[in-house]
């Protein structure tokens, strides 16, 4: 039950709140999510002390408690979790380098944090966080792009049509 189409009968079940059908969503969505918040992960330090299943699990609830959330279908469903994942990341990230740092930034150019590899791991997802803030003033659509097809994982044809544009 896990075509596009059931899964949109599912989040429309959630967002009206029938019985069960919150369950029905996240048993539907769990192996894409998984693999998901895997790739999302793998970019990540060795030493993450987030698993997938932990991610997945954060990223869910954020998304279920949502009470002005209408989801379009299981596209949108799908990239806004990508967005929730990135976010809980980035979160993460910002309070274990305020741990490691309090009170101070470090200035990182992205380029200065691919060179140090996995030590940098933190630094790459906030700095990858505040150019994809960078380029959604400047370019909201093209930012909105990037996200769903780097973080979502969404093909070029699911964007326009998610996005209404070719």
């Amino acid at each position: 039950m896990d075509s596009p189409r059931a899964v949109t009968l599912l989040l429309q079940a959630a967002t009206a709140g029938e019985p069960g059908a919150v369950r029905d969503l996240f048993a539907a969505v769990y192996d894409d999510l998984r693999r998901r918040a895997r790739a999302h992960l793998a970019r990540e330090r060795p030493d993450h002390t987030l698993q997938p299943t932990a991610l997945v699990h954060e990223a869910f609830m954020r998304l279920v408690d949502q009470d002005r959330a209408v989801w379009q279908n299981r596209a949108h469903f799908l990239a806004v979790a990508a967005q929730a994942m990135r976010r809980i990341l980035v979160d993460h990230a910002r309070a274990r380098n305020s741990l490691k740092r309090p009170g101070g930034k470090v200035h990182l150019d992205l380029d200065e944090a691919l060179v140090l590899g996995d030590e940098a791991a933190d630094p790459v997802v906030i700095a990858l966080d505040d150019a994809l803030r960078r380029l959604e003033k400047e370019e909201p659509q093209i930012a909105q792009v990037v996200e769903l097809r780097f973080f979502g994982g969404l093909t070029q044809d699911e964007c326009g049509q998610l996005l209404g544009i070719s």
